[in-house]
């Protein structure tokens, strides 16, 4: 066994676990200065507390993206097993077809958003 396979392994343990320690350390050192600024629970729960709105347009965007993407790269494959074009053409076809995506989404958008 090599040392550099054991080194891996090894690093990525300690970094997650000094990202975790980091992480508590400054949360504690930022909830001690509110407290020390006097604000009270319900303040400090109020400061933490996030109103999360969906918004309706982000699942068709998501999922036309994910459509497009999907089909372009099964008409690459395609491409590349019969008429044996280069793997590179797949790439091409998922960047145009995700900007398809994007375009489409924003016609309807528009549209929706005009006419309710």
């Amino acid at each position: 066994m090599n040392p550099e396979e054991v080194l891996i392994p090894i690093t990525m343990f300690l970094t997650t676990a000094a990202v975790f320690i980091i992480w508590i350390v400054t949360r504690h050192r930022e909830r001690a200065t509110m407290i020390e600024k006097g604000l009270s629970h319900d303040e400090i729960k109020a400061m933490y507390h996030r109103d999360i709105k969906r918004d309706p347009f982000t699942s068709l965007k998501w999922g036309l993206m994910a459509l497009l993407a999907g089909a372009a790269i099964l008409l690459g494959n395609y491409l590349h097993m019969v008429y044996n074009v280069d793997e590179g053409v797949i790439f091409g076809l998922i960047t145009l077809f995700v900007g398809i995506a994007l375009i489409l989404f924003y016609t309807i958008a528009v549209k929706k958003v005009n006419n309710p």
